[in-house]
């Protein structure tokens, strides 16, 4: 029995198997590479979902999270820490507003937002848009514009599911009203097929929440801290939200979450009306405020700008007359290669057996989200991998 074969027998027998895993167990990482149990070298991607912006085992990272291990791991949040204190601040600096709520996810971020928006405004109403996700707690599952992912679960609570469509105006305006609490939207719909909002449609959602007096939340869990090119994704467009959501990036591949909301909507909240035993704990904090050193020192945002652009020009290169391929989008180092049929997943497949890393976020797209510090032959060599995958997908489907 291989060391593979002895992982996956044991996760078969006791994981409950909500996970369509790829035949891979990883046993370590550096920078944009990943090694598997078998001793195989892979490039990395996807970075954890879009989490392992400063890369895998940076060594800043790792002996910031080493030394508060050493020395406080856990208190609850019934006690002062110093780490969580100093990322709040540090949030607030990037953002120049806003008190946080830390949680251990991005989902329990959105959760956050949610429950905030109900108290300050007094309405119950949300308005999100489909193709969404905004986490799969019973709340954010509900927010998420993705119906086939709420049948197993229904009924749903109907006042958070106002799903209308992504990028249309029209409809976001008819949407909101008297009962509306806030207009929750990813600047970037990753796990909805890489799809950017267009900046016209986030101003039309900051206008039409002013003036209906509901809050606009932007879920930037995924395109948040550097990913897009800027600190935060919304600000491409210049527009500015009331309530803002982060994880992923944030701990380095530790788990938190944070839901940062302008003072004036923070103060809606009172003692005892939102809590949590495990976030922001010294650890992840300690973590997380590494992961901004690293990003703002090695210059990762401009890194991402620059090699976003280069992976999408170098993919459209690689991809240039291929039928099987529709176009390539993004925003920074978060990318979306549509295909013209479902077969995103065989792409994932093969690419994997070539020995890069990505993922099919829908049947026709593949989503590639490496470490915000990838250099130019890294996006290179990913985009000749992938352009000559689906080269032979585009020949044998002829």
């Amino acid at each position: 029995m291989t060391a593979f074969d002895a992982i996956r027998t044991r996760d078969d027998a006791c994981v409950m198997q909500t996970y369509g895993r790829a035949p891979v167990a990883f046993v370590r990482g550096e920078g944009v590479r990943l090694w598997d149990s078998e001793g195989r070298e892979y490039l990395d991607f996807l970075a954890g979902i879009a989490v392992a912006s400063t890369g895998h085992a940076h060594p800043a990272v790792t002996a910031a999270i080493r030394e508060q291990a050493g020395t406080l791991v856990h208190v609850s949040n019934l006690f002062y820490t110093e780490p969580q204190g100093l990322l709040a601040e540090r949030l607030h600096g990037l953002l120049g507003w806003g008190r946080t709520f830390f949680s251990n996810s991005g989902a329990e971020a959105n959760e956050c937002a949610i429950k905030l928006a109900r108290r300050s405004t007094g309405r119950a109403g949300l308005v999100t848009a489909a193709g969404s996700f905004h986490g799969r707690t019973v709340a954010t599952l509900a927010a998420t514009g993705q119906p086939a992912k709420h049948v197993p679960f229904a009924p749903l609570p109907p006042e958070l599911m106002n799903h209308v469509p992504f990028n249309d105006q029209d409809s976001l305006d008819a949407a909101i009203g008297d009962d509306t609490s806030a207009v929750l939207l990813e600047v970037v719909q990753g796990e909805g097929g890489v799809n950017p909002a267009t900046p016209e449609y986030l101003h039309a959602a900051r206008k039409l929440c002013d003036e209906r007096g509901a809050l606009l939340i932007f879920d930037e869990v995924q395109t948040g801290l550097g990913r897009t090119g800027t600190w935060f994704a919304f600000q491409h467009a210049g527009v500015e939200p009331d309530i803002v959501t982060l994880a992923k990036a944030l701990g380095g591949g530790l788990p938190i979450g944070a839901c940062i909301a302008r003072e004036r909507v923070a103060a809606a909240f009172a003692r005892g009306d939102h809590a949590t035993t495990f976030g922001g704990g010294p650890v992840p904090c300690r973590a997380a405020l590494a992961v901004l050193d690293v990003i703002e020192q090695e210059d990762l945002v401009q890194n991402a700008a620059a090699m976003g652009d280069r992976l999408i020009r170098r993919l459209g290169e690689a991809t240039a007359g291929n039928d099987l391929v529709a176009g390539v989008r993004g925003l920074g180092l978060l990318v979306g290669v549509q295909l013209t049929a479902d077969r995103s997943a065989e792409a994932v497949e093969r690419c994997l057996a070539e020995g890069l890393i990505v993922n099919n976020v829908t049947p026709s797209t593949i989503r590639l989200s490496p470490p915000l510090l990838v250099g130019a032959g890294d996006v290179d060599r990913a985009a000749g991998i992938l352009g000559s995958v689906l080269a032979q997908m585009g020949r044998a489907g002829e």
